[in-house]
């Protein structure tokens, strides 16, 4: 199935948990990592039930420190 990741396109199983599709991006480890779906932000807790969905709009927020 098709879902988007920060506006590219990306293919992911059916029903994929959101900590799998990262895992896949090598971003399950990152540290300062928010995900939202859809608008919706996903908690860190839920991203392994969370079932991402075809033409699911994935944006994935790096917080960085700077000054």
């Amino acid at each position: 199935m098709v879902c988007y990741v920060n506006n590219s396109t990306h293919e992911a199983a059916e029903n994929q948990p959101l900590a799998d599709l990262l895992a896949a991006l090598g971003q399950a480890q990152t540290r300062g990592l928010a995900v939202a779906i859809n608008d919706t932000v996903v908690p860190r807790a839920d991203w392994a039930t969370h079932a991402v969905q075809p033409h699911d709009r994935i944006l994935l927020i790096r917080a960085t420190q700077g000054g």
